[in-house]
C-alpha cells in the first residue's frame, strides 16, 4: 500500500486489523516512523490504529510500520509507504 503526501500536509493513516484479529483484540500498537516524517500522534481501538504523520522530504518514499500485541499475546507487524511529492 503506498500513499501520497504533501510535506506540509499533516494526515492521519489507520489500518484495520479486524480480520486479522478474529475475534482478538488490540492490546498495545505501536508505530516505527523512519527518520524525515514525524509521528504527531497515534492512538488505537480494539480493532483499528491509527497515526497522524507530518513533514517528509519531496521524491522520498518512507516504510512505516505499526506493529501491534493483542490480548491473546500475539504481536504482529503491517506496514505502508508514504511518498512525499509537492502538490
Amino acid at each position: 500500500m503506498t500513499f501520497a503526501k504533501d510535506p506540509n500536509s499533516v494526515l492521519d493513516y489507520s489500518i484495520d486489523w479486524t480480520r486479522w484479529l478474529d475475534g482478538d483484540a488490540i492490546a498495545t500498537s505501536e508505530w516505527i516512523v523512519p527518520d524525515g516524517l514525524t509521528k504527531v500522534t497515534d492512538g488505537r481501538t480494539t480493532k483499528t490504529a491509527t497515526v497522524w504523520l507530518s513533514s517528509g522530504s519531496a521524491g522520498q518514499s518512507y516504510t512505516v510500520t505499526n506493529r501491534i500485541t493483542t490480548s491473546g499475546g500475539r504481536t504482529e507487524d503491517r506496514s505502508f509507504t508514504v511518498k512525499i511529492e509537492e502538490r
